[in-house]
């Protein structure tokens, strides 16, 4: 028991930027989906079963443009692919954990707690990614039901900045691992000048803009940065 609750404090202090980050967007997710007349419950099925931001966006764009429901599901499916690519990535470090906590586990990986999780030095246990991915998922959830209730009420221009608040959280999570790796400063830069690469260029259809960034930049990575390099810079 004192054991896990140890366990528990840390994806607690680990999940704050996430909450920051995620309730701001989830409003807006909130005031948009209110805006193409989603019902509240709805709106907060789509955040409690779905629970990934970008396709809950997309999807809202192709309900207003009356895109078909078997079209929605299968781009919502393609802009997720990488999803199988962090759950993979996590297992390795996840074999510890009994299988049956797994399904939990994958349904809460987000870009964001990928990132978190996979900075995180050592090796993952439960209670640490279940707080983690919990904090995240109940902060979704609770910013979609307030966006969608008060963001009408909220001043023009605060509603127009919700959506900023991803970017500073990617922000509050990247600046701490920099500063301590210089390895995760040239990834995160390699990564970035890739994808604006691939998107200027249009190699891809715009939903695998970001796979194929995600499997360039890991690829590079590899031959790149090893794990005793990463080591000798902690």
């Amino acid at each position: 028991m004192k054991q896990t609750l140890h366990s528990i404090k840390p994806g607690l202090i680990a999940g704050i930027p996430i909450v920051i980050g995620y309730f701001p967007v989830a409003m807006a997710f909130g005031l948009l989906s209110k805006a193409v007349d989603i019902t509240l419950l709805d709106s907060c099925l789509f955040s409690f079963i779905v629970f990934a931001g970008a396709s809950q966006f997309m999807a809202l764009d192709l309900i207003k443009a009356g895109i078909s429901f078997w079209d929605i599901i299968l781009a919502t499916f393609l802009l997720n692919l990488r999803h199988l690519m962090m759950s993979a990535s996590l297992a390795v470090r996840l074999k510890a954990i009994k299988r049956g906590w797994l399904p939990f586990i994958a349904f809460g990986i987000t870009d964001e707690s990928f990132a978190v999780a996979s900075l995180k030095e050592g090796q993952l246990n439960l209670p640490y990614i279940l707080t983690l991915q919990t904090f995240a998922y109940l902060a979704w959830a609770a910013g979609t039901f307030t966006g969608y209730l008060i963001g009408t009420a909220l001043p023009a221009a605060l509603q127009n900045s919700l959506g900023i608040g991803l970017y500073a959280m990617f922000t509050a999570i990247l600046i701490p691992e920099i500063k301590k790796s210089n390895s995760v400063l040239c990834l995160s830069v390699l990564a970035g000048t890739l994808y604006l690469i691939i998107d200027y260029c249009s190699f891809f259809p715009a939903g695998w803009n970001l796979i194929a960034t995600i499997l360039l930049a890991s690829s590079i990575g590899v031959f790149i940065f090893n794990d005793k390099t990463m080591e000798e810079q902690l």
